[in-house]
Formats: C-alpha cells, structure tokens, sequence
C-alpha cells in the first residue's frame, strides 16, 4: 500500500474509533477523603430526611438490602424519605473501613440509629457494607447492606 494512503487510512480508523471509557484514578488518599465526606453527606442527609442529597449520591440502580425486609429499590427508598413517614433522630456510623480498588470502593462499619417510622420508635445497630462505583459525575452508592451487629463477646472467665 502506498504510503500516503497508509496514513490515511489510519487517521480514518482513529477518527471512528470509540470514545475512552472513563477510567481516571485519583491518589488514593484523595479517593478515602472523599469517601469519608460522603459517608457525612449519607448521614445527614438521613437526619435531616434530605432525599435530594441523596438521590445525588445514589445511583440510579441503587439496591438496599436490610436483614428480614424486602429488598428496596432506590425509587422506594426515596419515596419512603419524601414522604416523612421515617424519621431519624440519630444516624451514626463508627469503626469504617474504606478500601478502594480503581473505580470501584467498600466501606464497612457499624451505624447506630434511632428512628420513627409511622409514630412507632425503634433502635438499630447495624454492620453495614456499602459500594461506591466512580462515575464522571463522581462517587455513587450502587448497594447497601445492613445486619444487626452481632453481641459483644462475654467477658473472659464468664
């Protein structure tokens, strides 16, 4: 083949080429910062039954599995949330780990809650995972799973 025709063809085939797909990485302290921030922005949002802070974190096809309830999509979720109906007055996360593998994160830990759900008070404490895939618009929820924590062990000798 001759040479221009050559060159040619390969600019062609590289303008039909398809787009990179996003797979930008950041340090990766940067990466559990914002992960850490985000686990404030859950909470908060939660407390102050902010759907709209978390509809921006949640990915569209978000799944929440909690121990002995149905599986709840995040349409459900945020419909629960909108309709006041599920009151928080405390949201607490302790003990979290975060381990992020490219774009793709879990983090792990304990949340403690109180809330009020049709006028009826109850007490959570959960272990939680949680995934976060990177998106270009940022870190997004995709799952979450709670259960309740197991009981402290006895003390020795008992």
């Amino acid at each position: 083949m001759h040479r221009l025709t050559q060159c040619i063809v390969i600019l062609a085939m590289g303008a039909v080429a398809p787009a990179p797909r996003y797979t930008g990485q950041v340090a990766k302290s940067d990466d559990v910062s914002e992960l850490t921030r985000l686990e404030r922005v859950w909470n908060d949002a939660h407390i102050r039954g902010d759907a709209e802070a978390l509809e921006r974190l949640w990915s569209p096809d978000l799944i929440i599995q909690v121990a002995s309830m149905p599986v709840i999509s995040r349409q459900q979720a945020l419909d629960i949330t909108r309709s006041g109906r599920f009151k928080f007055d405390r949201y607490e996360t302790s003990d979290l780990r975060i381990k992020v593998y490219g774009d793709a994160a879990v983090v792990t830990g304990r949340l403690r809650r109180t809330r009020n759900f049709n006028g009826r008070n109850a007490e959570d404490d959960w272990r939680f995972t949680k995934v976060y895939i990177r998106t270009a618009e940022g870190w997004r929820v995709v799952a979450w799973h709670g259960s309740p924590a197991a009981e402290p062990a006895p003390p020795p000798g008992k």
